[in-house]
């Protein structure tokens, strides 16, 4: 079977721990991504929600169901194929940042195309005019250690988005930040959406957070709770606060 979602699971099982004494943490999920879409998935500490991100791109391989990334079936892929099918077609944002300690803000966010082979020099421009985009224009030449949080996220960002990948996995993004620099980072994710047509997939437990997705669904005890799906964004809080406390969470 081909899907024409950018990604999507279906029946989406993962176990951890030895066999015969598995711990499920996801238990049969259903999920698709579309172009131009903001999604996010909510759900407590435990739920899977980092667990999914992980299946979604291929970083890791479930213990069932099915995994699609831009038609092909992660499962049926090798090692290589997999990475390369991650590389072109996935922008990854996580909470630590994950930033090389001695490259500057220039030269992480040039890695995943100095990965690809091409020439730094060469690709300068683009990293700079994004850069730019991004209010780190100043800091191209600084170390991570020199950053602000908002900072550091921004150049993480910007490192997702120099390979052009129409999907962005972001796992609880600002988790790390003060609320403004949250609200910032939320803001820019909504403008890869809005203005270039690139897809989000956020995880969160943070209400501020969905509230910017075009959907929000919640993931309780390994299951996407069909019963309960919010369309956004949403201009208050409310909402997604009743649907928490609806589902215990």
């Amino acid at each position: 079977m081909t899907d024409s979602s950018l990604a999507s699971a279906q029946g989406l099982c993962k176990f951890h721990g030895p066999e015969g004494s598995q711990t499920p943490v996801l238990r049969g999920v259903a999920l698709r991504m579309a172009p131009r879409e903001f999604v996010c998935v909510m759900g407590p500490s435990g739920s899977g929600k980092s667990s999914l991100l992980h299946l979604l791109s291929g970083l890791d391989l479930p213990s069932g169901g099915e995994v699609q990334l831009g038609g092909l079936d992660l499962k049926m892929l090798s090692d290589e194929r997999r990475t390369l099918a991650r590389r072109e077609q996935v922008g990854y944002v996580f909470q630590f940042f994950n930033l090389l300690p001695n490259f500057t803000v220039r030269e992480n966010v040039g890695l995943p195309l100095a990965i690809r082979g091409e020439n730094p020099e060469r690709s300068r421009e683009r990293i700079d005019a994004l850069l730019a985009r991004l209010g780190l224009a100043h800091k191209a030449e600084a170390f991570p250690h020199e950053l602000s949080g908002g900072e550091m996220q921004r150049s993480s960002i910007a490192r997702a988005l120099i390979g052009g990948q129409q999907l962005l996995l972001c796992d609880e993004p600002t988790g790390n930040l003060s609320q403004k620099a949250g609200s910032e980072v939320m803001q820019l994710l909504r403008e890869c959406v809005d203005k270039e047509g690139r897809s989000v997939l956020l995880v969160t437990h943070n209400p501020r957070d969905a509230a910017w997705a075009d959907r929000v669904l919640f993931l309780v005890d390994g299951l996407i709770d069909e019963r309960v799906q919010l369309k956004g964004p949403h201009s208050d809080l409310e909402p997604i606060h009743k649907a928490l406390a609806a589902l215990g969470i």
